[in-house]
């Protein structure tokens, strides 16, 4: 069942109710499908934030048991949030469903709902640190493309809805299944890599405290130095323990783990607009051996540089990649 409001987004809702759909044709006449539901308080025709308009029943019609709840995010999620009778009613159904599952912004209306307290979730990557800030309780994750905690489910952005639809797939019907359904769609299974793939990180929005704001400032014009912490507290003139607490809730992560996010950013810049060699790049980023920047590289994204390089490297109108003016030499 689909729970959604005016101003939803369509493709939060349209990729995994295709998954479904897609699974009963291929289970036509054998059973164990879905059947797809649509209840919104704005029913009988409720509009996109794309403009389309979408059939749903009244909220009342959702009153009986609920295999798997579904919550979409949207441009509107702001008036959402502050629709009681809506909030109210995901608080209910998800008491009387095996499973709740939100995409992007939806999860913010489950965490509202108090539904997300002390488990694990994620969203869309530019909205982690504002849902870190509305929901301490939750433990978001900015990383995964979905997280499962329980009979919980929350994806991040908008496409990832589909990824999250293959997973609820697999689990009912098994990986050989839900393989075929996403090979019919042309989908990857799993995709590789977390949000990170995806998202612009040094677009990461700066901290409101104007000390931890300029240490983020001072991080990113000197990523190819050592950076201990420390140091960077003592700069902004506070104690270690308490810049790294207020750093974390100015920005949504520790210190470290933000020095390293920015250096995989830029290094994933340098992969996509040069041929630098990986060592070189490396060392412009602050990694002090390759095989570290191996390692950080794969664990932030499960994809080696050199794969990134390869899928993402950006071409010239001639198809030639964009070199430095003066490229390395070195062998690495």
């Amino acid at each position: 069942m689909v729970v959604f409001y005016s101003g939803a987004q369509a493709l939060d809702m349209t990729g995994p109710i295709e998954v479904f759909d897609t699974v009963n044709r291929q289970l036509a006449g054998s059973g164990g499908g879905y059947r797809i539901e649509f209840v919104s308080a704005d029913a009988p025709l409720v509009r996109t934030s794309s403009g389309m308009l979408v059939g749903a029943e009244p909220l009342a019609a959702g009153d009986g048991p609920i295999d798997t709840l579904l919550v979409p995010g949207g441009w509107s999620l702001k008036e959402a949030l502050g629709d009681r009778e809506l909030v109210s009613w995901i608080r209910r159904a998800a008491g009387r469903s095996r499973r709740v599952a939100s995409v992007c912004g939806g999860a913010f209306l489950l965490a509202e709902a108090g539904l997300l307290a002390g488990r694990r979730a994620t969203t869309h990557w530019a909205y982690c640190a504002e849902m870190t800030r509305r929901y301490p309780d939750v433990r978001v994750e900015p990383e995964p493309i979905f997280v499962w905690d329980g009979r919980f489910v929350t994806s991040a952005g908008v496409s990832t809805g589909i990824d999250l639809a293959l997973a609820l797939v697999e689990a009912d019907h098994g990986a050989a299944f839900a393989l075929e359904i996403a090979r019919f769609l042309v989908l990857f299974f799993k995709r590789n890599g977390g949000q990170s793939q995806f998202s612009a990180i040094l677009q990461a929005q700066l901290a409101d405290r104007p000390p931890i704001r300029a240490a983020q400032e001072w991080i990113l014009e000197h990523l190819e130095q050592p950076l201990p912490v420390p140091e960077i507290a003592e700069r902004a003139n506070m104690s270690l323990r308490n810049f790294a607490r207020v750093f974390r809730q100015e920005v949504g992560t520790p210190p470290a783990r933000y020095i390293e996010q920015m250096r995989i950013a830029r290094a994933r810049k340098l992969l996509e607009t040069t041929a630098l060699p990986v060592g070189q790049i490396a060392r412009r980023c602050g990694f002090p051996a390759t095989e570290t920047f191996f390692r950080s590289f794969g664990r932030a994204l499960e994809l080696t540089p050199n794969e990134y390089r390869h899928r993402f490297q950006a071409l010239t109108p001639a198809g030639l990649v964009v070199r430095p003016e003066q490229p390395d030499r070195s062998p690495v």
